[in-house]
């Protein structure tokens, strides 16, 4: 009787250890349960930095912003040695991202970074990945704080937004009538600056007054037609602050055929590349931004951080970027530049 229990003993504990190797066997990979989310945990916990694979989703691609953003996130794989992937919608479309996004989950990279055309629809296919291990955050336009980790932005919002009115302004002598070309009404970030570019106007300029917000979706088509319809709807036209990329060189080109260089100030937001010629032919007066190779770079560095479970502090410097700001949960890069006609040779993006 005690030979057959000692029998029955062993049998069972032979089933145990194989179930246990059984489940353990997973091409290296297991599944645990952490703050109600599935996470994918190495079994190696020294895996390589060489072995990360972080993916970037800009907006759009093909725009000379996104093409500088390409360039610095490369720059930053190749020096960190981590693997990047980079790759964005053709027209700014959330559900063109969401594709893209669905073949990096499949492609099981190790952290997506987007710079999303939506924060809310994102949402389900960001909590996907988040599901599947994969880490997640947001650069250039947010989504909404419960889909990513962090934020990493170019300069705090409202100090950009503010800044833009007074530029305007001040080519304007703060009077008259303005319009704003914005990207999409639906990014975040967009939304932010806009917001603050309008609440400064009415509480500093009450003489200006905003006459339309032109929708452009980052098309430079789409943006000179635009603007060609401001100018000829608004007679009286003084000024155009384009806040994505396109819609400032769009605008002065549109000034500029229409014959009205001098009498219509075109600012905003775009690279010196786009602007040059424009802002020394008095087209336009002053253009803002950031250098958006180092964004990439930035983007890059962080995600290797968080992936290596370092921690990111506030006034860390970053190689080649500089030192960063932490507000809550987003990282701001930076202060924005002015590029006029007297500065403009002194910079190449």
């Amino acid at each position: 009787m005690l030979n057959i229990k000692h029998s029955i003993k062993i049998f069972v504990c032979l089933l145990i250890a194989i179930f246990v190797s059984g489940c353990g066997a997973n091409d290296g990979k297991y599944q645990i349960i952490y703050n109600g989310e599935q996470k994918k945990e190495q079994k190696n916990q020294n895996k390589s930095k060489e072995d990360f694979t972080i993916a970037i989703v800009p907006k759009v691609s093909g725009i000379p912003y996104f093409n500088a953003v390409e360039e610095g996130a490369l720059e930053a794989g190749k020096d960190l040695n981590v693997n990047v992937l980079f790759e964005g919608p053709p027209i700014a479309d959330w559900q063109q991202q969401r594709n893209i996004i669905e073949d990096f989950i499949q492609r099981d990279v190790d952290l997506i970074a987007v710079s999303a055309n939506d924060p809310k629809k994102l949402g389900p296919v960001l909590q996907k990945a988040r599901e599947k291990g994969i880490r997640v955050i947001t650069w250039d336009s947010d989504t909404d704080a419960n889909y990513r980790e962090l934020f990493i932005n170019m300069v705090d919002p409202e100090n950009l937004g503010r800044h833009l009115m007074d530029n305007l302004a001040s080519k304007m002598g703060e009077k008259g009538e303005y319009a704003i070309m914005t990207g999409s009404h639906a990014a975040a970030t967009s939304s932010a600056w806009m917001s603050y570019i309008i609440k400064q106007q009415e509480e500093v300029y009450p003489e200006m007054k905003l006459v339309k917000v032109v929708e452009t979706d980052d098309n430079p088509q789409k943006s000179y037609m635009g603007a060609q319809k401001l100018l000829k709807d608004y007679p009286n036209l003084q000024g155009i602050l384009g806040s994505s990329s396109v819609g400032p060189p769009a605008a002065a080109q549109a000034v500029l055929d229409a014959g009205k260089t001098g009498k219509v100030t075109v600012t905003g937001l775009s690279t010196p590349n786009l602007m040059r010629t424009h802002l020394e032919d008095g087209s336009s007066q002053i253009i803002t931004l950031w250098s958006p190779k180092k964004l990439g770079y930035l983007t890059v560095s962080l995600a290797n951080d968080l992936l290596k479970g370092d921690k990111i502090k506030d006034g860390k410097h970053i190689g080649k970027v500089g030192n960063i700001k932490i507000k809550g949960d987003t990282v701001i890069m930076g202060l924005p530049i002015d590029f006029t006609r007297e500065n403009i040779d002194q910079y190449d993006f």
